[in-house]
């Protein structure tokens, strides 16, 4: 049975309507959360997405969208990097709108943008840092498939001062939370445009 509180998700490209939800994240205080970083040019996700809608070599941005609605409830990111110069990995991340936290959401968008990465990229490695105190994104990295890597001390300013952050990660061999688990189905995350229905435990 799927709870009615978590509803029915897929990831799409970034259209022009969307732009208006990324200025929001950049100008208005603790909407997104932990990571609010100071006021930033509002005009620069526009400038983005005209040269390349937000879908880059070396990083890029989908939506989160909820189906039954065809809203928009936030946005997931990644971005390359390397260990050893042959050894590409990604990095990602989210923000969910406030009215759209709690709900199974988040992980469940995670884990289908990493079968999408693991997809079509042969890299072996992705992972997301999280802040100490954001116990409901390390729930939700776990739920995903990611696993605890350590401590990355003063690895942030934020708030007036230098703080710490958990880095997790997955491994391309690691196992995935399939749908017998609640997560998205390998046909329903592979075209990062498909929706995951299934029940979360």
């Amino acid at each position: 049975m799927r709870w009615v509180s978590e509803p029915s998700i897929r990831l799409r490209p970034v259209v022009e309507d969307d732009l208006a939800m990324f200025r929001r994240f950049v100008t208005e205080p603790h909407l997104i959360g932990l990571d609010w970083a100071g006021f930033r040019d509002a005009q620069e996700p526009a400038r983005r997405f005209a040269t390349d809608g937000y879908l880059g070599t070396d990083d890029g941005r989908l939506m989160v969208e909820v189906e039954a609605d065809r809203v928009a409830a936030g946005i997931v990111s990644y971005r390359a990097g390397s260990y050893g110069g042959m050894a590409k990995y990604w990095e990602i991340g989210i923000a969910l709108l406030p009215e759209w936290r709690g709900h199974g959401i988040g992980w469940r968008a995670q884990a289908m943008l990493c079968d999408y990465l693991f997809s079509h990229s042969p890299a072996q490695r992705i992972q997301a840092g999280t802040h100490a105190e954001n116990l409901a994104e390390q729930r939700s990295l776990e739920k995903a498939g990611f696993q605890l890597e350590g401590v990355v001390r003063a690895c942030e300013f934020r708030a007036g001062r230098w703080r710490d952050g958990y880095l997790y990660s997955r491994l391309r061999d690691d196992p995935s939370p399939g749908p017998e688990g609640g997560g998205p189905s390998k046909r329903e995350s592979l075209s990062g445009l498909a929706t995951t229905n299934t029940s979360v435990p």
